[in-house]
């Protein structure tokens, strides 16, 4: 049975996922006389912050989305984690555990009225322009009372995060190893490598808490990597680390500078695909490689400009990022501000990209920041009309960005305090 719900006369908006960037779109939606509706597929809010001891498939057979194991605490400073005008609340530490990131996003949730907005266990099937093209189906699967239903949207907000379908690299020989093989996605605790030989690619901040972590049941860990500079961080003495693979045998690798070793455990921490199974293809939204295309400012679907993707740039300050965004859409979609043309927005997309692909950046690099996330981020603030970030959130980014390859051990006993909007002094 299919139930049609349509929506209100007030500019409606579908929002899909209640992690760090559906809460805010929802609130900034809310906020400009908007009617919101926000679907979940988990049971409660914060995406990819919730704890799920599964790592396959959850309850109603639905693939689980949370990266999240036990013990994790933040990689960057909470006093950059929140929203621009909502902050964590002070506490000891400045790097703290995943619980309390998901009572902040509760707390910021309940104050906004966002919560009784959300439906839980909600899983978005299929979402597609009319037939006029003026307005959105969005199917869903109401999942406790296995019921389908169809609602219909002005405006859709895409925010189903990117830390849930692993990318997994294709190394020769990988099909013939007889050892276990897994992507850090499936990692919960260290407990099941006791005693193992483990090989984890990927050096990035889950790559390197990962070797660490385990590095205290494993006999040993190798870290594979390709970064220009060797991390400086001091790992135990059962960890070492060496170049790319190259090949994969039954019973270990081969590195990139010719030497091999043996493992009982590959684990691969290479990173997500952004996927978006529910976007039928009359959304005209194509992904090669990790690039999302063609979207306005990284956010705004060109084809059909009143859908929007909140949260793809990475190498960024995340949270605040995906409010900026949220921001810079809900002032078009408003009504408050008018979007270029279709042909103005490619011309702008296109020019960006070239220079893109001038610095050398592959298509997987298409939504990446780091060095340039500043001059995102003033775009967006500036075209919008919108506040920009604070001067003192990107100083303290770039201070911290990469503290995990200095010092992996150490570096989460920092305590940082903002004194105004240029300045932050460090408490420990």
């Amino acid at each position: 049975m299919v139930d049609e719900v349509i929506a209100s006369k007030k500019r409606s908006f579908c929002v899909i996922g209640a992690g760090t960037a559906g809460l805010c779109a929802a609130r900034h939606a809310l906020q400009s006389g908007g009617d919101v509706t926000v679907f979940e597929m988990a049971d409660r809010l914060g995406g990819t912050w919730v704890f799920n001891e599964e790592v396959d498939k959850n309850e109603y057979g639905l693939d689980v989305h949370s990266s999240m194991y036990k013990g994790l605490r933040t990689n960057l400073p909470k006093e950059i984690m929140g929203y621009p005008d909502f902050p964590i609340p002070d506490q000891d530490s400045s790097y703290i555990p995943a619980e309390d990131m998901l009572k902040f996003f509760q707390l910021f949730s309940d104050s906004y009225g966002i919560t009784e907005h959300i439906k839980f266990s909600q899983y978005v099937i299929r979402v597609k322009p009319t037939k006029d093209e003026k307005r959105w189906e969005v199917m869903v699967l109401d999942c406790p009372n296995n019921r389908l239903e169809t609602y219909y949207f002005d405006y859709v907000l895409v925010c189903n995060g990117h830390y849930h379908t692993p990318k997994f690299p294709n190394y020769p020989g990988s099909d013939n190893y007889k050892g276990k093989q897994m992507h850090s996605h499936e990692y919960r605790c260290n407990d099941p490598f006791v005693g193992e030989t483990v090989l984890v690619i990927g050096a990035g901040p889950s790559g390197m808490d990962l070797a660490y972590e385990i590095s205290k049941k494993a006999q040993r860990v190798t870290l594979s990597h390709h970064l220009k500079d060797t991390p400086k961080t001091l790992f135990p003495d059962n960890v070492n680390l060496k170049p790319d693979v190259v090949k994969i045998t039954e019973t270990g690798v081969v590195y990139a500078d010719g030497t091999s070793q043996e493992f009982s455990v590959i684990c691969y921490s290479t990173g997500y695909k952004y996927t978006f199974p529910f976007l039928s293809c009359d959304c005209g939204i194509v992904v090669e490689d990790n690039y999302v295309q063609k979207l306005y400012k990284h956010c705004i679907n060109i084809r059909h400009p009143t859908m929007a993707f909140i949260g793809l740039p990475f190498y960024v300050c995340a949270a605040q990022m995906m409010d900026l965004q949220a921001r810079f859409c809900i002032k078009f979609f408003s009504g408050e501000k008018q979007l270029p043309s279709q042909s103005e927005m490619e011309q702008d997309t296109n020019a960006e990209m070239e220079e893109r692909w001038s610095r050398g950046l592959k298509k997987r690099q298409a939504h990446m920041m780091g060095p340039q996330e500043d001059r995102y981020y003033d775009d967006l603030a500036k075209t919008a009309g919108v506040d920009p970030i604070k001067p003192v959130i990107k100083k303290l980014h770039k201070v911290c960005a990469f503290r995990f390859s200095e010092d992996l051990v150490n570096f989460r006993k920092d305590k940082f305090r903002i004194v105004d909007d240029e300045t932050f002094v460090k408490v420990v």
